[in-house]
């Protein structure tokens, strides 16, 4: 009898004395958005420092042009804060489509004839 990867032990694999050891796990969905929820936090934290930074250059250097450059950095960051924050693992080759069934539902719609009204 070939052994799998276990943690040791004469018992067989997958019992409570020997688990088997799962190495492509992926993380609870519970952990994804904890990840997720602290990428945008740590994002978004920028956002003020960056405010007040060109504010303390405007004062500093009075050029207004680096305090600009400063504030146009910081526009984007909501945007790519939220595209990361809505971001998911990718699809992995046996996951199913979600769509699949809709279309063949959707094609039908399309098919059916619908009355309108002439004004």
């Amino acid at each position: 009898m070939a052994r799998t990867p276990g943690f040791g032990g004469s018992h067989e694999s997958g019992s409570p004395d020997n688990p088997v050891l799962i190495t492509e796990a992926e993380a609870s969905l519970e952990d994804q958005h904890r990840a997720r929820v602290r990428k945008y936090m740590t994002l978004m934290a920028f956002r003020i420092p960056a405010l007040i930074l060109a504010a303390v250059s405007y004062g500093v250097w009075a050029n207004p042009w680096i305090a600009m450059a400063i504030i146009g950095l910081s526009i984007p960051l909501p945007w790519i804060a939220v595209l990361i924050a809505n971001d998911r693992p990718p699809r992995r080759k046996g996951e199913p489509s979600r769509w699949d069934g809709r279309r063949q539902e959707l094609a039908e719609l399309e098919a059916y004839e619908h009355r309108v009204i002439d004004g």
